[in-house]
């Protein structure tokens, strides 16, 4: 199946840092924290698929730009939880509006209930691939506007 990578091509080349607010590496582990608020630190390197020395440049840059916080693990101090800040949350949503009109612009050929249907099954496919997924992603879109907007998930 080389549709998936075909699509995410697309999305790639038309997201810059500039219109997103933030470069698109960093977006996708503040999107995965946005969705597993305090995971630990080591959960982000299997779930980003990225080496843990990697993870832990993505991160100290996110820290230092005030989107993130580390802190030990109070049941193992040898461990670093990592939780969004609310800079962080809002530059997800001002990403997320972004990326939004990019979906919507590589979905054209969509309407709206397909794009609900697809939204369904990736969140599905998601969750499959990610069990610990954030319960706002399991209910699914709330509107038809949130079905047509960007899979964050």
């Amino acid at each position: 199946m080389v549709l998936l990578p075909r699509l995410t091509k697309q999305i790639m080349r038309r997201c810059s840092a500039e219109l997103l607010g933030i470069d698109l590496r960093l977006l996708m582990a503040l999107s995965y924290l946005g969705d597993h608020d305090g995971a630990p630190q080591h959960e982000l390197a299997e779930a980003l698929c990225i080496d843990a020395k990697n993870v832990v440049l993505v991160l100290n840059e996110l820290e230092d730009s005030g989107h993130l916080v580390r802190r030990r693990d109070s049941d193992d101090r040898r461990r670093h939880r990592v939780y969004i800040t609310s800079v962080g949350r809002q530059a997800l949503e001002r990403a997320a509006r972004a990326l939004g009109d990019v979906e919507n612009d590589v979905l054209q050929a969509l309407d709206a209930a397909e794009r609900a249907t697809l939204w369904k099954l990736l969140t599905r496919a998601v969750r499959g691939a990610e069990p610990a997924i954030a319960s706002h992603c399991l209910t699914g879109p709330r509107s038809r506007a949130e079905a047509s907007g960007p899979v964050t998930c």
